[in-house]
């Protein structure tokens, strides 16, 4: 029994190196997603309310909410997979190379790794890649040290947590677009918080829906 319980912990599921592969699939997948979303509207790996914050990027309504969001959630996840041994495919994954990474890249005029399918799969891998030995490599010089979990407990949902406070900083940045994208932000919020649902799902989907009657003229 010895000897197997041995061989299993050295085999493909159970070895440290193979962490890095796994990540680097999942994440090459998501962020192809989002190229798919990018060029064909279509093909996110994400929920509507997140996906929509990159939306408004689109529109021209600026890349900071989506990119804060989503990489206040990448760099929570990372740190809690980290220091419990879970990573978040959700938060990490999903959210932070689905829509975090992207919101950035296009944010500095970057937009060929979402322009190409083939370099979507080559820029997803190699994020994961990096983020899957940054979390092999902080967990060797903290937890596998001892078997404290150094705090894993604040970290747990601490990605949630900071989301919380994106949802007034939605409403002003719709506000300040315009009056009827404002309004909307802010109705849609509170709908949502009369629900008790996070308000930044109402705020950007109140937005998205009033921008669509009274939109921004660019000109």
């Amino acid at each position: 029994m010895g000897g197997n319980n041995e061989i299993n912990m050295k085999s493909f599921w159970y070895a440290d190196w193979s962490f890095p592969l796994l990540v680097a699939l999942l994440s090459s997948g998501v962020f192809a997603g989002t190229h798919m979303y990018y060029v064909y509207k279509i093909g996110a790996f994400n929920d509507v309310a997140i996906v929509a914050m990159l939306e408004v990027g689109l529109q021209g309504g600026g890349y900071g909410v989506a990119a804060a969001f989503g990489a206040s959630f990448l760099f929570a996840r990372i740190l809690e997979g980290s220091l419990v041994g879970i990573l978040d495919i959700g938060g990490a994954i999903q959210t932070g190379i689905g829509i975090g990474i992207p919101a950035l890249l296009l944010a500095s005029g970057i937009t060929a790794p979402l322009e190409n399918f083939t370099l979507s799969l080559l820029t997803g891998a190699v994020l994961g890649l990096a983020i899957g030995y940054t979390v092999i490599v902080i967990r060797k010089f903290t937890v596998g040290q001892s078997n404290s979990t150094f705090g894993a407990d604040v970290m747990m949902g601490a990605g949630n947590a900071s989301g919380r406070f994106l949802g007034p900083l939605i409403i002003i940045s719709a506000a300040s677009a315009s009056i009827p994208i404002g309004v909307g932000a802010i109705v849609g919020a509170a709908i949502f918080y009369a629900g008790k649902k996070p308000i930044v799902g109402g705020a950007i989907i109140g937005a998205m829906l009033l921008g669509a009657f009274f939109p921004i003229s660019l000109d």
